[in-house]
């Protein structure tokens, strides 16, 4: 990998290159221009669908072509965390933090039956569910490991210190 890339190739590069690889290192460019492009993306495939009369024909909320992109970059965009997770020495299963509490609340929901005490358990649950989230985006924002570390090689090659070298 050079130094050379342009963000397109770091956005395309989880897709293209290492669709489902959940093994080595992902530098911050990678992680944040795939996350910029899927962004873009949703914002595009919305807008057609809004043009063309399809949107919130599944679920009430999304369009197919939504959909097909979401299905579609369910691998990359967890391989992709995972490997940036690994970049700062912390295990891929991280990123499963933030959706933590929503799995607790499917889970609790039909227990309770419903009502106030559901409703309180959901708001107090969102609240964590939002503090997780923040911790997972500081990780994913905090720059990788100098060096090797126990998920692969140094990204951006040796005594480079986890930062790009001016070009």
């Amino acid at each position: 990998m050079t130094n050379a890339m342009t963000p397109v190739d770091w956005a395309k590069r989880p897709i293209m290159e290492k669709y489902a690889d959940f093994s080595g290192r992902a530098p911050r460019p990678e992680y944040w221009w795939y996350v910029l492009g899927l962004i873009i993306a949703g914002i595009v495939l919305s807008m057609i669908e809004s043009i063309l009369g399809l949107r919130g024909m599944i679920i009430g909320v999304y369009g197919p072509l939504s959909c097909l992109l979401l299905l579609g970059t369910i691998a990359p965009s967890l391989a992709v965390g995972a490997r940036r997770l690994h970049d700062s020495n912390r295990s891929g299963w991280w990123q499963l933090l933030a959706w933590a509490p929503y799995v607790l609340l499917l889970l609790i929901r039909p227990a309770t039956g419903g009502g106030f005490g559901t409703l309180a358990l959901a708001g107090m649950l969102s609240i964590v569910a939002l503090i997780c989230a923040i911790v997972v985006i500081v990780f994913m924002v905090l720059p990788g490991t100098p060096g090797d570390n126990r998920f692969g090689p140094n990204p951006y090659g040796a005594g480079t210190g986890g930062t790009v070298a001016a070009g």
